[in-house]
């Protein structure tokens, strides 16, 4: 395992758009400690290169964009199709909600627990030819690709699914898993 050179942390910091300031305040270390090691002029305790790189690893996760974690293509309903193929499609991937889009344009979602909902007081079998219209909810909030994983994290709270719009069209999607997995690494 070789230990990174000066030169490699200078290269990390300006990447992650800190400044000397910045990297010490979040590392616990005093700035002019950041410029002596960027410049070779001493060489860091073991200590204080762990507390330099938890700073890298936080600011790293700060930077995280949607487009970092959501996924394309959009498993997604039309209005117009029946409950019985929503549930098909939901079943065949796995998901418990999905946008509804309309000619490209998000008009609603559907989730299981909305279906389950229909189903109360009525026929199976007529549920099943309910169309995606009588039952769907309301759209998922759209973000753009370079909105940050903080800022979709607080809108994830209150709803399932954030929807990645970008140049009039919807090119992703971002659940509350996609933002669990940020955790592992």
């Amino acid at each position: 395992m070789s230990l990174p050179e000066p030169e490699d942390l200078k290269k990390m910091r300006l990447e992650l758009r800190l400044t000397q300031h910045d990297l010490a305040t979040r590392a616990g270390v005093s700035q002019p400690l950041i410029a002596r090691i960027e410049s070779a002029d001493v060489d860091p305790r073991l200590s204080t290169l762990r507390k330099i790189f938890n700073a890298f690893d936080q600011a790293r996760k700060e930077h995280i964009v949607v487009r970092d974690i959501m996924h394309s293509p959009i498993i997604h309903t039309s209005s117009g199709d029946s409950i019985e193929e929503a549930a098909r499609i939901m079943e065949e991937h796995g998901v418990s909600q999905m946008p509804v889009i309309d000619n490209g344009v998000p008009v609603g979602s559907l989730s299981t627990d909305q279906i389950v909902s229909s189903m109360t007081d009525q026929d199976l079998k007529k549920v099943s030819h309910f169309l995606v219209k009588d039952v769907m909810g309301d759209s998922f909030p759209t973000v753009s690709p370079t909105t940050d994983a903080n800022t979709v994290s607080r809108i994830l709270e209150k709803n399932p699914a954030v929807l990645v719009f970008e140049k009039g069209k919807v090119t992703g999607v971002v659940t509350k898993h996609d933002v669990m997995k940020m955790l592992r690494g």
